[in-house]
């Protein structure tokens, strides 16, 4: 039996709420995020902020090689069962099994590779060894809550969520900044208690909730599917989560890599430096998150109904409006760049204006690659835009590696100029030949699409 239009109406509109509510939590924690580097920055040396921001790199770049598959086949698995009206009970279990023996798996590894890890990445930090060890395994149970949250559309919790990590990472700074703690390690167990005490929010989502609209496994008015959910080791749902988490990866690694990489060969203190110049890239990126999550189902929507001049319009004035805001902020970099660097991290180190422009320029190529991949989504394109990130986060990360310019920041920055580009250009020429579906609005894709596009580049 199929509910009545007034019924569709009311849920699509408690569906809009918590799709915006998602938005201004990922908005919220984009800015809470900035404040712990902004204040890390000015209470520790350069060398100790460089291991931060080290240390920040890695475990961001692992958590979302490890533990975003689970959360997206959870999420994936359990909406697909509460649409049909099934339990989700095996679905949860299966997932549990799987993200329990990826954490073990790691730490197991982590533990034969503690030498290597802790003298050659961390400087023979033991200390942020440990830390970085358990923010992994931590995150591994986050991301689990993330995608049953996002499964039974809690949207409301997922975003009470990410908005306590972000709080609990940045209360240990601020904490070191009062006085009441101090040093690189007080600073740094903020990585692993966020995730931690984010999770306090996870037995509400077993409390039922009238605001939340979704109705349990066992409510007896629920429509129910004659054809029934997918089992949870279907392959188009393997090859979904694959695609998604290679677009996850190679976002990380765009934001991520360089730091690694000049700690490879000019230490901590460089990787810091050069952490705090591609914040000018990731800080706007936190913010165009809030953006691309109502983007997407705005896209899809548009593209299902047909109304191809209005998505072509979409596309066009969100790439219009980035233009102008990153002209913004180069005219800003230009005229008191190096000082505004100074104020938000401190006197650690010095800018060149020419390495911020370089990267207020990627920013600006980046964000409206962003854009077009969401286009490239809606338009059903998934794989194929995860192969064009791939490809050019692997020029990325070889042009880093290579000492072509010897100059590490410029290799860098460069690099991210030109990957930037490179990405912008090949999602663009997707956009221009779309493929002949697209992800249906309201659908388990789409739901999908919009929760991967709303994570930060990193946990």
């Amino acid at each position: 039996m199929q509910g009545s239009p007034d019924s569709a109406q009311s849920e699509a509109a408690n569906y809009g709420r918590r799709a915006s509510l998602l938005s201004i939590g990922v908005g919220i924690t984009g800015l809470i995020t900035y404040l712990y580097f902004a204040i890390a920055s000015h209470n520790l040396s350069s060398e100790d902020y460089g291991q931060i921001a080290v240390l920040w790199s890695a475990v961001f770049i692992t958590v979302s090689t490890l533990q975003r598959p689970v959360e997206q086949l959870l999420s994936r698995t359990v909406s697909d069962h509460i649409a049909h009206g099934e339990s989700y009970t095996h679905p949860v279990r299966v997932s549990a099994t799987i993200q329990l023996g990826v954490s073990l798996a790691f730490v197991v590894v982590a533990l034969a590779l503690k030498a290597p890890i802790q003298d050659d990445l961390l400087d023979g930090n033991e200390a942020l060894y440990w830390i970085g060890l358990g923010a992994v395994a931590a995150y591994g149970a986050s991301y689990f809550a993330r995608g049953f949250l996002a499964g039974s559309h809690r949207l409301t919790l997922y975003a009470l969520l990410i908005i306590s990590e972000s709080v609990s990472r940045t209360a240990f700074p601020f904490a070191v900044a009062l006085g009441i703690a101090s040093g690189q390690t007080a600073v740094a167990i903020g990585i692993v208690a966020a995730p931690t005490l984010s999770l306090i929010v996870v037995p509400f989502a077993f409390l039922k909730s009238g605001n939340e609209g979704i109705a349990d496994e066992a409510d007896p008015v629920r429509d129910r599917s004659t054809t029934g959910a997918q089992s949870i080791g279907f392959a188009e749902g393997g090859g979904f989560a694959a695609a998604v988490f290679l677009i996850m990866l190679s976002e990380q690694t765009f934001l991520n890599a360089g730091p690694l990489l000049v700690n490879a060969t000019a230490g901590a203190a460089a990787a810091g430096f050069i952490f705090n110049v591609l914040m000018i890239a990731r800080a706007p990126l936190q913010l165009f998150q809030a953006v691309s999550t109502s983007l997407l189902p705005h896209l899809t929507r548009l593209r299902a109904e047909g109304a191809e001049d209005d998505y072509r319009a979409s596309v066009r004035v969100t790439i219009l409006a980035i233009a102008g805001f990153a002209a913004l902020v180069g005219v800003a970099v230009a005229v008191a760049g190096p000082q505004l660097m100074q104020i938000a991290f401190g006197e650690n180190f010095s800018y060149h204006r020419s390495d911020l422009l370089i990267v207020t320029a990627g920013m600006g190529l980046y964000l409206c690659a962003a854009t077009l991949n969401q286009a490239a989504l809606a338009q059903g394109q998934l794989r194929q835009a995860a192969a064009c990130w791939v490809a050019c986060a692997l020029v990325f990360v070889a042009w880093t590696a290579i000492p072509l310019v010897s100059d590490d920041f410029l290799r860098v920055e460069l690099g991210y100029l030109g990957a930037a580009a490179l990405l912008c250009a090949a999602l663009y020429t997707l956009y221009r030949r779309p493929a002949i579906g697209s992800v249906g609005p309201g659908s388990t894709d789409e739901m999908e699409l919009r929760l991967a596009s709303a994570d930060e580049g990193g946990p």
